[in-house]
């Protein structure tokens, strides 16, 4: 789903957007629309952000319907998100995941831009200690240019987050190891 993303949304979609789509992504119903509970947002630290609905509005991924008491109702626009794999239930718990990606432990007040390169980092995490990625790709995924994302890469591992990073220029790729670890094979069921 952040690869559909980072294809759906224009490249400057702020962090803040892109977690609020991916739940929107993972949470719609069979015809696009989803409901988001007001607890949802708050835990997201996105309750009252109406400008990120806007955003998503003007970049024409999404259109609200409407807002009941604690929850507020939104239209996907784009079709391709619906076809997305695997089905409903399975995108349910990749939302819960998405929320908790294991194997990390965030802060609440954790920012939406260290939260989403996070996320993207335990995407592509393996069992195994050390994980490794294109820096492209992770760029993409996080809609951050390269600069952007090393400094966030930064601020993960001085925040006790990752235990290190590295970027190897000759062939572009990146490699981190988070601080805390679950138990082998935890981080797969959850996914």
């Amino acid at each position: 789903m952040l690869t559909y993303l980072a294809a759906a949304l224009p490249q400057f979609t702020s962090p803040a957007a892109r977690l609020l789509a991916l739940q929107c992504a993972l949470r719609a119903d069979t015809r696009g629309y989803v409901v988001l509970a007001d607890g949802l947002l708050r835990s997201m630290r996105l309750r009252g952000r109406q400008e990120l609905w806007l955003e998503l509005a003007q970049a024409g991924w999404m259109e609200a319907t409407g807002t009941q008491c604690g929850s507020m109702t939104v239209r996907l626009l784009d079709a391709a998100v619906l076809g997305q794999a695997p089905g409903r239930s399975e995108r349910r718990r990749a939302a819960h995941w998405a929320l908790h990606p294991a194997p990390l432990m965030l802060a609440p007040a954790t920012s939406a831009a260290l939260r989403l390169t996070a996320l993207v980092l335990a995407s592509h995490s393996i069992t195994s200690a050390v994980s490794t990625s294109d820096l492209e790709t992770v760029c993409r995924l996080c809609g951050h240019s390269p600069q952007q994302t090393k400094e966030l890469l930064d601020r993960l591992a001085a925040a006790h987050i990752l235990l290190a990073w590295r970027h190897h220029h000759h062939t572009d790729e990146m490699s981190w190891q988070f601080t805390r670890q679950q138990p082998d094979g935890s981080a797969d069921r959850d996914r």
